[in-house]
């Protein structure tokens, strides 16, 4: 088998689902589509991978150092240079190791625990951005959609209208005013149409940025449930991800409280003397804390202010949530309202015209031209309809996608 179609094959493989896929795409599959397509998810996983490797390399002592040197060279005289000749030369090699108590480890430890974990949030809050753009833009599309087929439909009834209004002209019944004004009236309906079309192909566009593929036809989009403001609050994103700050500020001021002991240094050598026993040093380095209150207090005191500061944010950003869910809600109940009151006050009449209309012009008892504006005036209130159901919609899948996904941070 050639390698050219092997190529071939694999870029089938990888392409053709993509084909199928854009026949027709259900909600779900598309948020889905969303999420794995999202660079901003991709990267904060990659962060998280990164911060999850240094959890264990923070809770681990650094580094030993190794020491060697010469010590009381002679540089001058005819024994200059020479690590033999004189008895007080002494070449010494040796290992020190700063030494950090196991609170201290376990303190960073927890504080890189804290920055993975905010990295985590971070995924989640950009796989919930990917879900909501995605869910705008697709109820967006479907609902251009269902506005296109109407406009199309008065295309049609007025192509219809207008040949019945040139065979009525042709059998002497008709006026040739009456097919003037629905020839305008076409033009009319074809330019809406297409202004119609114009935002329908502008929502797809949107819709295939986010999924990738250019849908032939999409399903009603689902029915979303209230949730509870307990709930919303605590996975909106903002407040996640200040919550994850205010661990982190927690972890921090807890590692600043564990550095205000030393850290001891101890420190093994091996000495050789020309002529004299080797010898062995042991020894120990501790820092002088000569004014803790103007430097360790301080960075102690620095610390817990970034979490007065962090809970600080992290209350205001609760409170915003708060004041979101309970507008979106307030919207999602006019908007309800709304559509209930339009349907019954103006939608069914409209449709009760119409019919009225039609009955009316075949008993010859109104002209054509009042059924064409009978019709339009109930696609015009049918496409006022649609645009409410859609400002619903998206409400209400504010409400359920804008927080996190279930089982992230809370």
């Amino acid at each position: 088998m050639s390698p050219i179609f092997l190529r071939a094959a694999s870029l089938a493989a990888v392409f053709l689902p993509a084909v199928a896929a854009a026949e027709s795409i259900s909600f779900d599959q598309a948020i889905s589509l969303a999420v794995q397509r999202s660079e901003a998810a991709r990267a904060a996983q990659a962060a998280m991978q990164g911060s999850v490797h240094s959890i264990q390399a923070a809770g681990q002592l650094p580094d030993p150092m190794l020491r060697a040197g010469i010590d009381n060279l002679p540089v001058t005289g005819s024994d200059r240079f020479s690590g033999t000749r004189e008895s007080m030369t002494m070449k010494r090699i040796g290992v020190s190791q700063e030494w950090l108590s196991a609170d201290k480890r376990a303190a960073r430890e927890g504080a890189a625990r804290a920055r993975a974990d905010r990295d985590a949030v971070q995924k989640d809050i950009a796989e919930a951005e990917a879900r909501l753009q995605a869910s705008m833009a697709y109820v967006d599309a479907w609902f251009a959609t269902e506005a296109l087929k109407l406009t199309t439909q008065t295309e049609h009834h007025l192509h219809e209208e207008l040949n019945a209004a040139k065979s009525r002209i042709a059998a002497a019944t008709g006026n040739s005013a009456e097919a003037l004004q629905l020839l305008s009236a076409k033009g009319i309906a074809e330019d809406e149409s297409e202004e119609v079309r114009q935002q329908q192909s502008a929502a797809m566009v949107s819709l295939q940025r986010w999924i990738g593929v250019l849908p032939d036809a999409l399903n009603k989009p689902p029915t979303f449930p209230v949730p509870e403001e307990r709930d919303y609050v605590a996975r909106y994103p903002a407040v996640a991800g200040l919550k994850s700050d205010v661990e982190i500020a927690r972890q921090n001021a807890n590692v600043a409280a564990k550095e205000r002991s030393p850290n001891w240094t101890w420190e093994v050598s091996y000495g050789q003397r020309t002529g004299y026993s080797d010898l062995v040093s042991v020894g120990v380095s501790i820092p002088l804390q000569i004014a803790p209150s103007q430097r360790q207090d301080r960075e102690t005191s620095a610390k817990l202010a970034m979490v007065d500061k962090a809970e600080a944010d992290l209350t205001e950003g609760m409170r915003a949530a708060m004041a979101d869910y309970r507008t979106l809600t307030s919207d999602a109940a006019r908007l309800q309202q709304r559509i209930e009151r339009y349907q019954g006050s103006v939608v069914t009449p409209a449709r009760q015209r119409t019919s009225a209309a039609l009955a009316a012009y075949r008993s010859n008892q109104l002209a054509l031209t009042a059924v064409f504006e009978a019709r339009h005036a109930e696609v015009e209130a049918q496409r006022k309809l649609l645009a409410l159901q859609r400002d619903l919609v998206r409400t209400q899948a504010q409400l359920n996608l804008k927080p996190i996904a279930q089982g992230g941070a809370q």
